[in-house]
C-alpha cells in the first residue's frame, strides 16, 4: 500500500469521492468527520498528507491545522467553500501548505497531493547542509532558520522560501518561477500566494520591512535574494 493519506472532512459524498480517487492512485486513505475525530486519527496514523475541510462542526479546520502544525509536519490542503481570501490567507499564515476551492477537479486536486508528497520527500537535507547571508543562518538538517543566532518562527512554507532564494542569491525570480519551484507546481496563476509570503517573510529578516535590502523586489519580473 502506498502513502497514508488523511481526510478531514464532513460530508460523506464528498469523502467516498476523494477516497475513491486517490486509492486509484495507490493511496491508503483514512478519514474522520469532524475536527476532534481529525486530530485523533492523525496522531495514530501519522499520515504522509492531510486534506482539511475548513468548515467541520465543532472544532474547525483552522484551530484543527494550527494544533496540527505544532505536532507534525505532513503537508496540509485545506479544503474550502469559502471565496473570502482572508481564509485562505489566514489558513496559509497558520501552516497550511496549500489551498484549494469547492467545487474543485479530481485532477487537480491529484496533481498537488502528488507535488506536496514528492516535495516532502526530496525536502530530506543532507548533514551539514547549512546557508548562510550575514546574520542570517538555515540549518537544512533541522530545517531552522535563525537571525543574530534567535530562531526565526517561520512557517513551513516561508522556511521554504527563504531556503530557496538564498541558495540562488542574486538571482531574479518571476512569481510563477517561485511556484513552480517552492510550491512545487503551477499554482493556477495564483501568485499573490508568493506576495503574501514574500510579505511575512520580510517582517522577520528585514531591518525595515516597508525597506527591504535583502527580499528584492524586482520591477516587472518578481523577487531577488540579496546576500
Amino acid at each position: 500500500m502506498g502513502k497514508t493519506i488523511l481526510i478531514v472532512e464532513d460530508e460523506p459524498t464528498l469523502v467516498s469521492t476523494l477516497q475513491y480517487n486517490l486509492e486509484r492512485e495507490g493511496y491508503r486513505v483514512v478519514s474522520a468527520g469532524d475536527g476532534e475525530a481529525g486530530l485523533s486519527t492523525a496522531r495514530a496514523e501519522r499520515p504522509d498528507l492531510i486534506l482539511l475541510d475548513l468548515m467541520l462542526p465543532g472544532l474547525d479546520g483552522l484551530e484543527v491545522c494550527r494544533i496540527l502544525r505544532r505536532e507534525m509536519q505532513s503537508p496540509i490542503i485545506m479544503l474550502t467553500a469559502k471565496g473570502d481570501e482572508v481564509d485562505k490567507v489566514v489558513g496559509l499564515e497558520i501552516g497550511a501548505d496549500d489551498y484549494i476551492t469547492k467545487p474543485f477537479g479530481m485532477r487537480e486536486l491529484v496533481a498537488r497531493v502528488r507535488a506536496l508528497l514528492r516535495r516532502s520527500e526530496t525536502a530530506a537535507p543532507k548533514r551539514g547542509d547549512a546557508l548562510t547571508a550575514g546574520d542570517l543562518s538555515i540549518d537544512s538538517v533541522a530545517r531552522k532558520a535563525t537571525r543574530d543566532g534567535r530562531t526565526l518562527a517561520l512557517k513551513p512554507r516561508e522556511y521554504d522560501l527563504l531556503t530557496f532564494l538564498l541558495r540562488n542569491t542574486g538571482q531574479a525570480f518571476t512569481r510563477d518561477q517561485i511556484l513552480k519551484q517552492v510550491w512545487g507546481y503551477d499554482y493556477a496563476g495564483d501568485t499573490r500566494t508568493v506576495d503574501v509570503h514574500v510579505r511575512w517573510l520580510r517582517e522577520k529578516i528585514e531591518r525595515e520591512p516597508s525597506k527591504p535590502t535583502r527580499l528584492i523586489t524586482v520591477r516587472g519580473t518578481g523577487y531577488r535574494f540579496e546576500g
